[in-house]
């Protein structure tokens, strides 16, 4: 049996400015080497440099949320929808409070500096302790809809 497609999918990429400043970085630091190496070893130790750059990038930026199939899945944690409760859109100034002085130390958090927004996923499992799952978001509402909507269709 095939897997029903994604209502929710987001991949939680950094955004082009890191990649932008990022090589500005690792330019400023070509021409400095350039000055006091050999040329080949500069291109070198530069290369590697924006190399290990973009890893970290890549793989910081490579948590993904997902609604489908019954499930939740943000970055490595899973949950059953079953045990997913209300799902709620947060603006920039109420995802930094959820975050901050609001935030609950046993929450499960996905969150990114660069994302302003989130999705308080309350978490009805009386067997788990996680009250709520707090998600970094570009599309709040959309993630929450898909939550509800999949609540829906299943009550």
């Amino acid at each position: 049996m095939q897997d029903a497609p994604p209502t929710h999918h987001e991949r939680l990429t950094v955004p082009l400015r890191w990649w932008v400043q990022a090589t500005m970085m690792v330019a400023s630091f070509w021409l400095a080497l350039v000055v006091a190496l050999p040329g080949v070893a500069a291109w070198g130790i530069t290369a590697l440099v924006m190399g290990l750059v973009a890893a970290a990038f890549l793989t910081y930026g490579s948590a993904s949320i997902t609604v489908t199939d019954g499930h939740l899945q943000a970055g490595r944690a899973r949950i059953e929808l079953e045990h997913v409760g209300r799902a709620v859109a947060l603006d920039r100034e109420a995802a930094r409070r959820a975050a901050g002085v609001e935030a609950d130390a046993r929450a499960h958090l996905l969150l990114r500096p660069y994302l302003h927004r989130a999705v308080r996923v309350e978490i009805t499992d009386p067997a788990d302790p996680t009250p709520y799952w707090l998600l970094g978001t570009r599309h709040p509402d959309d993630l929450a809809a898909a939550l509800a909507g999949d609540r829906h269709e299943r009550a």
